[in-house]
């Protein structure tokens, strides 16, 4: 049953973009071009939209927490965010969606808003969020409409996460970046969605590292070959070895059992 915290939002007004359903996930295939364009529409008009993102690790959890699939189906927008997605479309729908990150797109959005796109940080140690706030503030003029570290309780209805509901609600940013790894950013924006103002919500993980300088992005190409995964885990064993050397190796069996879903479906339907 759909959770009362999204009760209400409009179903995804996909603008033509093709739906794919990958593992149980509802991905758009949305070129980075026009990801930018609906964006900058949306914080132009106030509107209220919600924005996330999948990688190997999101399919793997969705696997065993039912609500992240819910999430993706009534999302605005809900992208591709790694190659490892990508092969498991091609092997399971014969299709490669669009891929991007958040930090691949969400600056050119700002550099066409200015001033009039207002960031509400949440996430990241007291130090990286205030970092990223100021870098964006001087690099794309983007007022800063609050900052929030995300070592908070971050429990549905407990004291800390009210508090932070409040200072959003008081702040109506344009943005509300929230960058607290997965599956807790998803988690706390399922739960608390429909108490946010009007704001254009994007589950960010490491955005607020990336713009503080205190986590630097592989090339472009390191990316398209698939490999990015591999360089994160060089310069981040302790925090990420669990993630890549089992969860990849879980993804993939995930992805089989898929397959083999299908095929047996497809079976007992000729049957």
């Amino acid at each position: 049953m759909l959770s009362d915290a999204l009760t209400g939002i409009p179903p995804s007004d996909s603008r033509g973009w093709d739906s794919l359903h990958v593992m149980g996930m509802r991905l758009l295939d949305i070129p980075r071009q026009d990801l930018v364009a609906r964006v900058v529409r949306d914080a132009r008009r106030g509107a209220r939209t919600l924005i996330v993102n999948a990688n190997a690790h999101c399919m793997v959890l969705a696997q065993k927490n039912p609500w992240l699939p819910q999430l993706f189906e009534r999302a605005d927008i809900a992208f591709c965010d790694g190659a490892g997605v990508q092969l498991a479309s091609l092997f399971l729908c014969g299709r490669i969606p669009h891929r991007t990150t958040p930090p691949e797109w969400i600056g050119d959005v700002l550099a066409q808003l200015g001033t009039a796109g207002s960031i509400f940080w949440l996430g990241g140690t007291q130090e990286a969020v205030a970092a990223a706030a100021r870098m964006y503030n001087q690099k794309y003029g983007s007022p800063i409409a609050g900052i929030q570290h995300g070592f908070f309780d971050a429990t549905k209805g407990s004291e800390d996460s009210e508090a932070v509901i409040e200072a959003i609600i008081a702040a109506k940013p344009t943005f509300l970046l929230v960058n607290m790894g997965m599956p807790r950013q998803e988690r706390w924006l399922w739960d608390n969605w429909d108490r946010l103002p009007d704001t254009i919500a994007i589950t960010a993980g490491a955005l607020v590292d990336h713009a503080a300088g205190t986590v630097r992005r592989p090339p472009r190409w390191v990316a398209n070959l698939g490999v990015e995964w591999l360089v994160r885990l060089v310069r981040e064993p302790r925090r990420l070895w669990k993630r890549y050397l089992l969860g990849l190796p879980v993804f993939g069996l995930h992805v089989l059992r898929w397959k083999g879903r299908e095929f047996f479906s497809g079976r007992a339907k000729r049957g």
